[in-house]
């Protein structure tokens, strides 16, 4: 049987004299781009160049928006109120639909960042601040949400179309969230390991647990990292596999 699925990467994160990742060569492998938005990285002049190379490999684009935590690349969680959260995913949204009309294409999605993405995975007040946020801003964009995570219930509640993500690269607890990056099996670095895990939850919809349980999981986009040195051989070899599997990328916009 064939399957459809979404393979999407942050992008975007260079600032100034600093490059991080091979933004260009990644967005012509995966289906949607996470565009940061200034806070927690990128500047103006990245997030225009990203847009435009998004657009040109017809890869769906979405807002990033992060803690303004340049320092700590947005992983560090802040004490912020659902007002706050609201107030800040507003911002980086705006900014990055300003380049996108300029560009003249359309934004598909909104995937927080780092520590507020987790935080909403888990907090229903933040997530639904968000969510909030998306359909005041605009009801037809997607929100991206952790699988089974309070994002998902929040996008349910407010009425928007939410894209249940999973992640190629980062090992889950038994409760169904990600391994914190403060612990040392938080990242899985061997690529066959990835692999087997993103086609077991593709195919399968299970993954595996930290403790060897065994959690069903809902998928329509797949997460791969764009910083690490080894991320554009790693989406290569993923998509690679996936044509073997008989699995089609296309961005989530265009099945959801």
């Amino acid at each position: 049987m064939s399957l459809t699925i979404d393979l999407n990467s942050d992008l975007g994160e260079s600032f100034g004299a600093y490059k991080i990742g091979r933004d260009e060569d990644v967005l012509k492998i995966v289906s949607s781009a996470n565009v940061a938005c200034g806070y927690h990285a990128g500047d103006p002049s990245i997030m225009q160049k990203t847009v435009k190379w998004a657009k040109e490999n017809n890869v769906g684009i979405g807002a990033h928006p992060g803690f303004p935590d340049m320092m700590g690349f947005g992983r560090r969680a802040l004490t912020v109120t659902p007002e706050e959260v609201y107030q800040m995913v507003l911002y980086q949204i705006g900014a990055l639909h300003g380049f996108c009309r300029v560009e003249n294409v359309e934004m598909q999605h909104v995937k927080a960042h780092g520590a507020l993405y987790n935080m909403a995975a888990k907090d229903f007040s933040i997530a639904r601040a968000i969510a909030r946020t998306v359909k005041d801003f605009d009801p037809d964009l997607i929100l991206f949400g952790l699988a089974n995570s309070e994002l998902i219930n929040a996008a349910e509640e407010v009425g928007i179309r939410s894209a249940s993500e999973v992640f190629a690269d980062r090992t889950y607890q038994p409760d169904g969230t990600l391994t914190p990056r403060s612990e040392e099996n938080a990242v899985i670095h061997d690529e066959e390991t990835a692999i087997k895990q993103v086609l077991s939850m593709v195919q399968d919809n299970k993954v595996t647990a930290v403790d060897g349980s065994q959690i069903e999981i809902k998928v329509d986009t797949v997460c791969v990292h764009g910083d690490s040195p080894s991320a554009l051989q790693f989406v290569e070899a993923l998509r690679d596999r996936f044509k073997e599997e008989s699995i089609t990328v296309q961005k989530v916009g265009a099945s959801l």
